[in-house]
């Protein structure tokens, strides 16, 4: 309909910012990989079929993540932190530490011993992926990177009196050790499928209390 000579002119609207759905493309497309990755392996998988299940085109995947590499490492990572985030290893020594170490054992051992999980370690462990030298991309991505938290954690507990560590790197590679234990190998292995709730709630229990007669300073 035409304007008249007295109605104000036409306002457009103005365009919304570009980064949030940005932000959600990105959300889509580590979804997508984190998918793709554990069914059919790092070299089973496109980016072509990762741009496809995000909704998005393989020029947008590469703008985001570089190359596939970079884009495997950082599904990994945010795997790790969606599972065991940041704020898991606030050192606060209002918590009792016993209950700090709990709350991360839990996360923890649910995180690798969830079926997509267990998935993609079997398929790291296979020689291809170890020359392809994926293995220790993971590892650098995620382990290590929880690994490296922990130890900041352990740290600040140890100025609080809370512990008592010579190593402190070598005690959190130990934690992490004790929490996957048998009924980890034992799941990778096929030999038994879902643990139930209670023998996990066990076995993150009695790793913590191990840890803690090992380096703890206070009943």
């Amino acid at each position: 309909m035409p304007q008249s000579a007295s109605s104000p002119p036409a306002v457009k609207t103005p365009a919304s910012p570009g980064r949030p759905r940005d932000m959600n493309k990105r959300a889509a497309i580590l979804h997508a990989a984190e998918s793709l990755f554990v069914e059919h392996g790092y070299e089973g998988t496109s980016m072509d079929q990762i741009a496809a299940d995000a909704g998005v085109s393989k020029l947008t995947v590469y703008s985001h993540f570089g190359d596939k590499d970079a884009l495997f490492a950082e599904a990994v990572r945010a795997y790790c932190e969606k599972q065991l985030p940041t704020s898991a290893f606030n050192p606060d020594p209002a918590v009792p530490l016993r209950q700090r170490l709990l709350a991360v054992g839990r996360a923890y051992f649910a995180m690798i011993s969830a079926p997509q999980a267990i998935s993609g370690h079997r398929l790291l462990c296979s020689a291809q992926m170890v020359e392809k030298r994926m293995a220790r991309l993971f590892w650098e991505s995620g382990p290590q990177r929880v690994q490296d938290k922990f130890t900041a954690l352990l740290e600040r507990r140890m100025a609080a009196g809370d512990l008592a560590i010579d190593d402190v790197p070598r005690a959190a590679e130990q934690f992490f050790a004790l929490l996957r234990g048998e009924l980890y190998q034992r799941m990778v292995f096929g030999v038994t499928g879902d643990a139930e709730r209670d023998e996990c709630e066990a076995h993150v229990a009695s790793a913590v209390d191990m840890f803690l007669r090992a380096y703890g300073t206070r009943p």
